[in-house]
């Protein structure tokens, strides 16, 4: 079987390990270097247990424009970016790629975006990928060649997700991930859903209909009132949802095979005061 391309989810692994470990965790130049170790961390115990062929580091703006134009709100309610952690995030570039790990940044799309386009790029090549990432969102990705690592906290490890897993939590096929949001809604990221709508609501009405679009098609055939005027009633700002969730094609290539330089990331690590960790990536030699 061939080694896994391991594409992450950058934004998603630094906020969730600043949060996780203390800030008082320091460099030599005395900023905070908690979030870069969390990360590098959460990143090399996949390294370890999958041994990747390549390691994908995305980034991408938090809310991408065409998002926002589709419905205001969306991330309205994201905290801004900690004090402590903005130096971390200027620094994750050249600390990240010390590793001999890609970074890949997009100015318009999410890293979400540039997750999902990697890992439809390595299927198509006959590879499979594995996608490090806190956002359930990308569910939607899981396949027989692609397995979602989803990461619950800041601090242990990720739960792989297979389609069987996808249908086990919401009860439909990965495919159908942004019809489930748009019907659910998804509060972290500003998303109401329709009115009255759960997650088992959202899940009967796809598993029956097939598509959010089939679902609105036949709402007026809708025996529940409340449930019926909700899906009448929401019609383009649920198609709005769906587009919102669904995500977009990012453009890049397939990337080579690429070894992770445990000596340059012993050094990289050893620079920023990561002590232990260094002693850890210098016997992974």
């Amino acid at each position: 079987m061939p080694a896994p391309l391991l594409v992450v989810d950058t934004p998603s692994m630094l906020f969730r390990a600043f949060y996780a470990l203390p800030d008082s965790i320091k460099g030599p130049d005395g900023n905070p270097v908690n979030a870069l170790l969390g990360a590098a961390n959460l990143i090399l115990r996949e390294v370890e247990e999958h041994r990747p062929r390549a390691v994908v580091l995305c980034f991408g703006p938090d809310a991408a424009s065409y998002r926002t134009e589709l419905f205001p709100s969306y991330h309205a309610e994201r905290i801004e970016m900690p004090e402590g952690l903005t130096p971390q995030w200027a620094d994750a570039r050249p600390f990240f790629e010390a590793f001999g790990w890609t970074v890949a940044v997009s100015d318009d799309l999410e890293a979400d975006d540039l997750l999902g386009t990697y890992a439809r790029r390595e299927a198509e090549a006959g590879g499979r990928a594995l996608l490090l990432t806190g956002d359930r969102d990308m569910y939607q990705c899981a396949s027989e060649a692609v397995t979602v690592l989803y990461v619950r906290t800041g601090n242990k490890g990720a739960e792989a997700v297979t389609p069987e897993g996808v249908r086990e939590r919401y009860g439909i096929d990965p495919g159908l991930v942004p019809d489930f949001i748009a019907l659910r809604g998804d509060p972290s990221d500003g998303i109401p859903g329709a009115k009255g709508v759960g997650p088992k609501t959202a899940a009967e009405l796809l598993r029956r209909h097939g598509s959010l679009e089939a679902v609105l098609d036949g709402a007026i055939r809708e025996r529940r009132p409340a449930l019926r005027g909700a899906l009448i009633d929401g019609r383009e700002e649920l198609l709005a949802f769906k587009d919102i969730a669904t995500l977009r094609d990012a453009g890049v290539e397939r990337p080579p095979d690429r070894p992770t330089d445990w000596t340059g990331a012993a050094a990289a690590a050893r620079e920023r005061g990561m002590n232990r960790l260094a002693e850890r990536l210098e016997g992974m030699k």
